[in-house]
């Protein structure tokens, strides 16, 4: 035979020994075709030595068996082929042959370039979850990708205008609206955290196949700063299943959550604080003081609730209405019910005068600043006070006189209803719209639910640790080592530590992570645990008075993280190559 010159490419997708035996059993059977090979060997097992310029220039042939994405722009204009290691593997010689008879010219193509933003409404958990499942994704499909994460310490790897000038396509992953203004002019797909989690690579393939064109949706923004920010919905790109108007309006509340939390967090610790120096606070004292501090973050709370929900959804222009509707809300007793009234109120009023007044140029660069923001207070603030507020403050009212009055039996129900939806789908949106409701409450200073959504919400994760003890030879290793995880997680209070355990089980996990949930969650409110601390998990322990009675409490969360590990650990099913 003729001796040609071939260069041999080996890379496994997940063992070093598959990509260096390869390597071996090709070159020995170059060798007896009289091929002169060169060979790049991906493998911990040897040190790589990439081809040459000079050597991929003298090549009649590049011959690649690999079961992963790599970077082949060197050999453009080369004669090329692709094949997979186990093909390779099989019958080296004939794999050769048949190699060099199909290797065809290769013109390189720049892979895509996709930029993520990720965020959820507590910032904690999704949001890096959705970042780091996109990212394994992309380098498994051999997609560059950069992803912006918008976390509770604020944005982590912010991306550059560079960045984004060079992507063929963004990625929005969130739960809460975020500043598109930077992404104008660009493709955008939208989707949530969960969708990202549970299936990134079809997201990355939706959105380099179906993104469409960001433009602000009114012309008026090239004159009114404010009209269009990034954080409204006015996106053509939105034109998905995920952007229904119900999923929109759940979106905007979840950001005026989001905004909310930090208040929630802050006055709820701060009144705990106080209790450390005794229950009744002597004026001028430093418990007293701590307490009128985190009675004036919990007066913020519906004021800035409104204005967020109403910043998502018109946004700056929304601000000022929002948060006078808010203001309006708390004074009128409407409580929380009554600020996501005055927010979506709000939100409204600003659109429909973003769409329908006109004014002339000369009177344009009022609109934004004055005009709107007077009119949609305006509108706000009367249908508050004369339509919106006196019907919601009955409810609330209503509502918690029930809750005042909640026996037993009809406390334990309320309970386990909370406790099952915390536990159902571990932060997705039913475990969200429990804990809004718990937050809201503090509002109206009914502490039950709270205690009953974060011992029910912690109990996810720590039954998934829990069962990774209880059935050990039933998991992987790397469960195992997701199972210790779990248990950091869910003492935090962050459900989705039971998510990689949902991801793979849904069917046996979800199940067991409900009826946990709804009995730590039934057994709270039956004790009558009270929570005035709406985040933290087991460092609330450490704040005396925070929790009511703390025996009782722990008891709770103990007992729904026993049924959920038993359960889980009954229902799994045990595979031969699971033990190790």
């Amino acid at each position: 035979m003729d001796s040609v010159q071939i260069l041999i490419i080996t890379a496994g997708a997940n063992t070093s020994v598959t990509s260096y035996l390869a390597a071996n059993l090709l070159e020995r059977a170059a060798h007896q075709l009289d091929w002169q090979v060169q060979l790049e060997c991906y493998s911990p097992l040897v040190a790589l030595q990439e081809f040459s310029a000079e050597q991929i220039a003298n090549a009649d042939v590049i011959l690649v068996a690999s079961d992963r994405p790599l970077d082949l722009s060197r050999f453009d204009g080369k004669a090329l082929y692709q094949g997979d290691l186990l093909s390779a593997l099989k019958d080296p010689q004939t794999w050769l042959q048949q190699a060099k008879a199909q290797a065809q010219i290769y013109t390189h193509t720049p892979a895509p370039i996709v930029v993520a933003v990720t965020a959820c409404p507590t910032g904690v958990a999704h949001t890096f979850m959705a970042a780091n499942a996109l990212q394994e994704a992309a380098t498994n499909m051999g997609v560059s990708l950069w992803v912006e994460t918008q976390g509770a310490l604020g944005k982590k790897n912010p991306l550059t205008s560079a960045q984004v000038a060079q992507a063929t396509v963004v990625i929005v992953a969130a739960d809460i609206e975020v500043d598109k203004s930077r992404f104008v002019g660009k493709r955008l797909y939208r989707t949530n955290t969960r969708q990202a989690l549970r299936q990134p690579q079809q997201i990355i393939e939706q959105a380099l196949a179906h993104s469409t064109l960001y433009l602000p949706h009114t012309q008026q923004s090239a004159i009114d700063p404010f009209v269009d920010e990034g954080v409204s919905t006015f996106s053509s790109a939105s034109q998905n299943t995920a952007n229904s108007a119900a999923h929109q309006a759940y979106q905007h509340l979840l950001t005026g959550v989001s905004f909310m939390l930090p208040l929630v967090v802050a006055g709820g610790l701060l009144i705990a604080l106080s209790l450390v120096f005794g229950i009744d606070a002597q004026s001028g004292t430093l418990a007293d003081a701590l307490q009128q501090i985190g009675i004036a973050a919990f007066a913020l709370m519906i004021p800035l609730l409104s204005g967020y929900i109403a910043y998502s959804m018109a946004g700056r222009s929304g601000l000022a209405p929002g948060m006078i509707g808010g203001m309006l809300a708390s004074t009128l007793d409407a409580g929380f019910i009554g600020g996501i009234a005055s927010g979506f109120i709000a939100g409204y009023s600003v659109r429909l005068l973003l769409h329908h007044l006109t004014l002339p140029t000369n009177l344009a660069a009022l609109k934004p600043v004055l005009i709107i923001p007077l009119l949609a207070s305006l509108i706000t603030g009367l249908l508050m006070t004369y339509i919106v507020g006196g019907p919601v403050a009955w409810l609330m009212s209503a509502l918690t006189d029930f809750l005042n009055s909640l026996g037993a039996v009809n406390a334990l129900l309320l309970g386990a209803l909370l406790g099952a939806m915390m536990g159902f789908d571990m932060g997705g949106p039913v475990n969200k719209a429990a804990y809004a409701f718990a937050v809201g409450l503090l509002t109206a200073h009914n502490y039950g639910p709270m205690a009953a959504a974060m011992a029910a919400g912690m109990v996810p994760a720590l039954g998934m640790g829990l069962a990774t003890l209880l059935a050990r030879y039933k998991f992987t290793l790397s469960e195992r080592e997701a199972g210790k995880a779990a248990w950091v997680l869910g003492l935090c209070f962050i459900s989705e530590g039971a998510i990689p355990f949902a991801a793979k089980d849904p069917l046996r996990v979800i199940p067991a992570t409900l009826v946990g949930g709804a009995v730590a969650g039934a057994l709270a409110m039956g004790w009558g645990a009270k929570l005035v601390a709406p985040h933290g998990g087991i460092f609330v322990f450490f704040i005396p008075y925070a929790i009511e009675p703390m025996l009782g409490y722990a008891i709770a969360i103990a007992s729904g993280t026993l049924v959920t590990g038993g359960m889980y650990a009954v229902l799994k099913r045990a595979h031969s190559h699971y033990y190790s």
